[in-house]
């Protein structure tokens, strides 16, 4: 039996990926965004309920994180709404190490729907898609936490996850912590990138404050700067953020993709292309 789905962020680095794979599985998705028709706006609570209709399940992506103001109020409308709408389940993803989005965990798991929480760790898509990739250019990977050693997970892994728990009743009421198979430093995820890519790249350890002074420096918005030093800080400096998890191999039967793995992938798609013809 094929379900409609709601899949809320699903043009981000996990939700396309979803979109994909329930569309794959012969579900009908639909794509949550404020560009959607229906349109769908973390901001306009209004937006919600339309967005909610006829559908059986959805996938919840909070942007810009679960942790910043405003994410519990949201949640609690949405879930609202999704009960009220007569949504079966929500999948939720979450942040592995994350207090505050465990505050917004409770809410789904005490709204009266039926629910899976994905708690991932930092996304190795970061350095291909994401904030990191200017810096794997230019060849300097300046970032502060040097000792902080990361499990990071692959968003292919993560949506290969969600895409089997959110249509999947037996894991109903679990948290799934997704992670890669180990643990690494900045330094050493720049050497893995470096030695694939074939050009010098260096890691700089810097501080939080130095960091978030370049961000500033750069006119980012004050609610990211604050973001990225409270991840930096409180995440990546949580000791429970650095444990390694067996969740994906026993949710698909094989094991987390390796950051070695995705360095390969990645140069396949030519993103890192420029890096590499600047240094001819």
């Amino acid at each position: 039996m094929k379900d409609n789905i709601l899949v809320i962020g699903g043009t981000g680095k996990t939700g396309h990926r979803v979109v994909k794979g329930l569309s794959e599985l012969g579900h009908h998705v639909t794509v949550g965004s404020r560009k959607g028709t229906p349109a769908f706006d973390w901001e306009d609570y209004s937006t919600f309920a339309p967005a909610l209709k006829g559908m059986d399940r959805a996938y919840i992506v909070y942007y810009p994180d679960l942790a910043v103001p405003g994410a519990k109020e949201a949640i609690t409308a949405l879930t609202e709404a999704a009960l009220k709408a007569g949504v079966e389940k929500v999948v939720l993803l979450s942040g592995k190490g994350e207090t505050v989005a465990e505050a917004c965990e409770e809410i789904v798991a005490n709204s009266g729907l039926n629910y899976t929480l994905v708690r991932a760790s930092w996304f190795n898509q970061n350095f291909s898609e994401g904030a990191f990739l200017d810096f794997v250019l230019a060849g300097q990977v300046a970032l502060p936490m040097p000792e902080a050693e990361i499990p990071f997970v692959d968003a292919d892994d993560i949506a290969e996850v969600v895409t089997k728990v959110l249509v999947d009743d037996s894991y109903n009421g679990e948290t799934i912590t997704v992670t890669g198979p180990k643990k690494l430093t900045f330094g050493q995820i720049v050497k893995i990138m470096e030695q694939a890519i074939g050009r010098n790249i260096q890691y700089i350890p810097i501080s939080i404050e130095e960091f978030k002074a370049g961000m500033k420096a750069a006119g980012l918005p004050d609610s990211y700067v604050w973001l990225f030093g409270y991840l930096f800080k409180e995440v990546l400096g949580n000791p429970d953020n650095q444990a390694v998890s067996n969740d994906v191999k026993r949710v698909l039967g094989r094991r987390a993709t390796s950051f070695e793995e995705y360095v390969q992938k990645t140069l396949d798609t030519g993103v890192w292309n420029q890096a590499v013809s600047e240094s001819i």
